[in-house]
């Protein structure tokens, strides 16, 4: 795994942490399965992939819950990143704000726009939910939140987190665990008390994100022992986790808890995860989540679901996929990546810019 130095750059700005590849590599993975496996399947009649094999059959079902493995990942990385005092000032919080609208809002704008423009007439795109996904609000609305560019309900969740954890690292460490405590709490409260079996349910969109991101957070803070508990262990916790059969329980439980950590902690130990196949995916990730449900969409739209033997599935499948990324390479390309180095080269030129100014405003 690895760890950023304690060193400070000079002047005190505490320095960037390296990037854990081998987590980019799971987010690419996590993205798949959710791209590829779980809604893809709105694209055929129903029970075209029933006779897949028991883990393919595995993604068609419970492709939904690598959503919460998103979470949970988010939740490590941003105490990997951020958990250095870099919070506890006002740049460090302009700087984070800056950096979360720049990597995620372009992006979720465009699909925003290109649903707008092709679906409008779809019952669940009402003005009210295009207002909710322009201010990032989509996960508080409901199942009215899965319209336009259903997927991107889990972004808006995750800025919920970000906001919960920057305030908190911003205040102290007591602050933070507090909060971390709080939110897997009451998170835990509401799938015992509420939660259903199967699933999704729209009515767990935030306790997902916040129990997924905060035992993250969790991971992080006890990395040291984690290290030492044997592989296979956690092999078999994963294991656990995604088979247990939760009678009435939400199936989010053992997944978070159990199945996620494991598959984050093992992933940290397996060099694979940082081949160059893995950081490319990792790379395109969010661009594949954005932009494959569009294309499922337009599908739908003109043409209706496909029907067929099972070499017309898979070759229609496997269409799907090289379509996916591909435009996901071109997105990340030439539209995510820069509009997030303009959005956040524009705001240090600012932020320079009125430092400069201050010393000329004190001294007239």
């Amino acid at each position: 795994m690895e760890e950023r130095s304690p060193e400070t750059r000079s002047g005190g700005t505490p320095p960037e942490p390296r990037r854990i590849t081998r987590l980019d590599g799971l987010r690419g993975v996590a993205a798949c399965v959710v791209a590829f496996f779980y809604h893809p399947q709105n694209l055929f009649v129903l029970g075209a992939f029933d006779q897949s094999g028991a883990v393919v059959t595995w993604f068609h079902q419970w492709g939904w819950a690598f959503v919460d493995l998103f979470f949970v990942l988010s939740g490590y990385v941003f105490a990997h990143v951020y958990l250095d005092g870099r919070l506890q000032s006002r740049v460090g919080m302009s700087s984070f704000a800056v950096a979360r609208v720049a990597r995620l809002y372009p992006l979720h704008l465009l699909t925003l726009f290109i649903c707008a423009a092709l679906f409008w007439d779809e019952p669940r795109n009402t003005l009210l939910t295009f207002i909710g996904h322009l201010f990032m609000l989509q996960g508080v609305l409901g199942p009215e939140g899965r319209g336009f560019n259903g997927p991107s309900w889990s972004i808006s969740v995750e800025i919920l987190c970000y906001i919960l954890f920057a305030v908190a690292a911003s205040s102290s460490r007591r602050a933070l665990y507090l909060v971390t405590a709080g939110a897997i709490g009451i998170t835990l409260v509401h799938f015992l008390a509420f939660g259903e079996p199967g699933g999704p349910w729209s009515g767990d969109l935030i306790p997902r994100g916040l129990l997924g991101f905060f035992i993250g957070q969790v991971l992080w803070h006890a990395r040291a022992p984690l290290a030492r508990v044997p592989t296979v262990v956690f092999v078999g916790v994963l294991a656990f986790g995604c088979v247990i059969d939760v009678g009435s329980f939400s199936p989010v439980l053992p997944l978070t808890i159990l199945a996620w950590p494991a598959a984050l902690l093992l992933a940290l130990r397996l060099r694979a995860m940082e081949t160059a196949p893995l950081r490319w995916l990792g790379d395109r990730s969010y661009s594949i989540y954005l932009i494959h449900q569009p294309i499922v969409y337009s599908v739908g739209a003109f043409y209706g679901r496909i029907a067929g033997p099972d070499w017309v599935i898979w070759g229609v499948h496997a269409l799907f996929i090289a379509v996916v990324l591909l435009l996901s390479d071109i997105s990340y390309r030439f539209f995510e990546r820069p509009c997030r180095t303009a959005i956040r080269e524009a705001w240090e030129r600012r932020r320079k810019s009125r430092e400069r100014d201050l010393p000329a405003t004190a001294a007239s």
